[in-house]
């Protein structure tokens, strides 16, 4: 398994951009991106990334006709926000710590799991603690 790998780490940024813009919390949008999107996201995003982040967003976000929500956690943020830079590397690190294989379906798993609303709470110091704790907190299935 690659660690740093460069397509997942643009793959979840472009998921917390996407989920920043149309208000949705991130397993809601990546299930309803999907798998077979997810995947093109993947495995084009070194030609992607050479896009301006939110022309690549609208054209997801058309593709898979995703709706405006009412989530919000950037408004709710009473601290500094982190960017959707920061967030895609929280998540990264975590799908290559906890999974076997990297590929649509395990990014889908880590994002439609417990520890995805952790993460999205900037109001806690949660999303940038170590990788190591983040991954244990993880396999626990609570904040430790």
């Amino acid at each position: 398994m690659t660690k740093n790998d460069s397509a997942l780490f643009y793959t979840c940024s472009l998921i917390e951009f996407m989920s920043r813009l149309r208000h949705l919390k991130r397993n809601v949008l990546v299930n309803l991106l999907g798998e077979t999107i997810i995947g093109r996201i993947y495995r084009n995003s070194d030609v992607l990334h050479c896009e301006v982040i939110d022309s690549v967003a609208d054209k997801f976000i058309e593709l898979a006709n995703i709706p405006e929500g009412d989530f919000d956690n950037v408004a709710a943020c009473k601290y500094n926000i982190p960017d959707y830079w920061t967030i895609g590397a929280v998540y990264e690190r975590l799908i290559e710590d906890v999974s076997d294989e990297i590929n649509a379906k395990s990014i889908m798993t880590v994002y439609n799991s417990w520890v995805s609303d952790a993460i999205s709470n900037y109001n806690t110091d949660f999303y940038y603690q170590p990788r190591d704790y983040i991954r244990e907190c993880y396999l626990e299935g609570k904040v430790l």
